[in-house]
């Protein structure tokens, strides 16, 4: 005779909190939701996020401090006195040049913080924000611009210290930084496109490199256009460098060219709107 045996096991409930109505009111505001930023407050506060990047990592200061002094420093003591007989004399022709060679170079660190920022996946964040979609882009570089004025600002009074003298004063001097700023700003969307577009940041520098070198130093940094092959004048002829460089140095001299500055804004201009679209139609759908 089997017998057999019946073991109850026991049920456990659990109870699901639902918060009442007056805890959830005490935790909520009561105010108005905010309204949605402008573009140009949300550009300013992406700026203000790369001014604190600076900040928390001052190594970024080194290629906007010591790139410039080094790159001025060599270039006026090796070719001043087989150019013009002295470095003093030949600071005066080379320090515009420089400073733009330096900060137009700079401008490429704007596509790899870019860059960077993607492939730590911060930018995925930025776009669920209730926010102008190129705030981020845009503030980017409105920080990368403290950077160039940094930059010029250096190679400036290092030139003072070593016997530059600008023919155009103060305000010539304002000018011809203020007009290498606002190309610089229009020149890095072309290195933020290539941040957009490319797989690492070695990447960008490699092709920024490629594009910045023969744009600078197949230009009129260190000498006179007149003394190059007829080929190589050509080249000059349609840098927008070179157009650049020319602007500034006459806005410093105080004798400011107008066909000059006036190609350097139709040029910076055109970059602006053509990478400009670009980058944004990349963004958009990366």
């Amino acid at each position: 005779m089997t017998t057999q045996s019946t073991t109850t096991t026991p049920t456990t409930t659990s109870s699901v909190y639902t918060p009442a109505a007056s805890a959830l009111s005490a935790v909520l505001s009561a105010d108005e939701q905010p309204s949605r930023p402008s573009a140009l407050a949300a550009s300013i506060a992406f700026g203000w996020r790369a001014m604190l990047k600076i900040k928390h990592v001052p190594d970024q200061l080194f290629d906007v401090t010591a790139f410039p002094i080094m790159m001025t420093l060599m270039f006026t003591y090796l070719f001043g006195g087989a150019l013009a007989g002295n470095t003093t004399d030949y600071l005066q022709y080379l320090l515009p040049g420089i400073m733009v060679m330096s900060v137009v170079m700079i401008t490429m660190y704007t596509g790899v913080g870019v860059n960077t920022d993607i492939e730590k996946g911060v930018f995925d964040r930025f776009r669920t924000l209730p926010i102008w979609r190129p705030a981020a882009l845009v503030g980017a570089i409105l920080g990368d611009v403290f950077r160039y004025t940094i930059a010029s600002t250096t190679i400036l009074l290092l030139g003072l210290a070593l016997g530059f003298r600008p023919g155009g004063g103060v305000l010539g001097v304002l000018a011809g930084v203020g007009l290498l700023v606002a190309f610089s700003f229009a020149f890095s969307w072309i290195w933020t496109m290539f941040g957009l577009l490319l797989r690492s940041e070695k990447s960008v520098m490699g092709v920024s490199m490629m594009v910045l070198f023969p744009m600078t130093f197949l230009s009129n940094v260190f000498v006179q256009p007149v003394t190059m092959p007829g080929w190589l004048q050509g080249f000059v002829a349609v840098n927008p460098v070179a157009h650049l460089v020319a602007a500034v140095r006459g806005l410093m001299y105080g004798e400011p060219d107008g066909y000059e500055i006036g190609w350097t804004l139709i040029s910076g201009g055109a970059i602006l709107l053509v990478f400009g679209a670009l980058t944004m139609r990349l963004y958009n759908r990366k």
